[in-house]
């Protein structure tokens, strides 16, 4: 069976493409469109599986971490392949995972600020202007440091964890990178994922950042005691160092594991500077697999 094809300039185009090829491919996967940026384009949520036990890994909350993307799609089609095969993941058969776990997926969060990233401010539409402003002010010539969504605002700040925290010490305005925004969930984005989120209420969460080859499991000692556990797993899987927390508030692990009081975790792949290298992918696709895939056994 052939595999999808991933390349160095994946935007959300791509990622389209790629979950309407696996959807046909694997006809038990449930698409959903869970929001849509600002400038309208789609949030995909992918589900697999009819079991009790809900998972969720999300990838590019920050757009010149778009490598993470490509890197889930590619574990979402080892997990499915496998199911069909009806292989083993880590000693179990996939089809029992599927039977006993509902995973879902948002590989893309932040579409127009990847988009952004690979095309420039020909794409911003009425953003253009701030855009193409902000970078001024920064000396920026290309959008190769964007992390922000289209109207410059940091998604992974957004969210009602101690927002006021980061608001104080964050940029007051519209940025390239860092600003939280006028209000906590002020942007499309951000409102999607958290509504999916407490419509589910997943019992672990995987947001999937870079970079630095770190796993971040804790959030002002509300997580549960399993996450020292798991997160070590995935240290062995992986070689991602864990650590429980560090001075940082409002984003979507923190929030999860505050309201929630269940398992969160922020996996920063790679190692090196954004956006990493797609010379890396390969190596990086190794070792996110085996986290992914452990995380639906654990």
């Amino acid at each position: 069976m052939s595999e999808i094809r991933l390349h160095s300039k994946y935007d959300s185009i791509s990622c389209r493409n790629n979950v309407l090829e696996l959807q046909q491919k694997y006809p038990f996967i449930v698409l959903n469109v869970i929001g849509t940026s600002l400038l309208g384009r789609p949030i995909f949520e992918i589900s697999v599986g009819e079991g009790e036990k809900k998972i969720h890994w999300n990838g590019a909350f920050h757009a010149n971490e778009w490598i993470t993307s490509p890197l889930l799609i590619k574990s979402l089609e080892r997990y499915c392949n496998a199911i069909v095969q009806d292989l083993k993941i880590e000693g179990v058969y996939a089809q029992n995972i599927y039977d006993q776990i509902k995973l879902s997926i948002v590989p893309m969060v932040n579409p127009d600020g990847v988009d952004l990233f690979h095309y420039g401010s020909a794409i911003a539409g009425l953003y253009k202007p701030l855009v193409e402003r902000i970078n001024a002010q920064h000396n920026h010539e290309t959008f190769t440091s964007w992390k922000a969504n289209i109207r410059g605002v940091d998604l992974n700040n957004q969210f009602p964890a101690n927002w006021d925290i980061e608001q104080k010490r964050k940029p007051i305005l519209p940025s390239f990178r860092d600003f939280p925004g006028y209000c906590p969930l002020s942007e499309p984005e951000a409102l999607a994922m958290h509504q999916l989120s407490i419509h589910r209420s997943f019992d672990r969460v995987l947001a999937f950042h870079s970079q630095g080859e770190v796993i971040y499991y804790g959030y002002n000692q509300a997580e549960p005691s399993i996450s020292k556990d798991v997160v070590s797993n995935f240290q062995k899987k992986s070689g991602y160092l864990p650590i429980r927390t560090i001075d940082s508030h409002a984003g979507y692990k923190d929030w999860y594991i505050q309201h929630f009081r269940k398992e969160g975790y922020t996996i920063e792949v790679g190692k090196g500077i954004n956006p990493l290298p797609w010379s890396t992918f390969n190596e990086q696709d190794r070792r996110v697999s085996k986290i992914c895939m452990s995380s639906l056994i654990l």
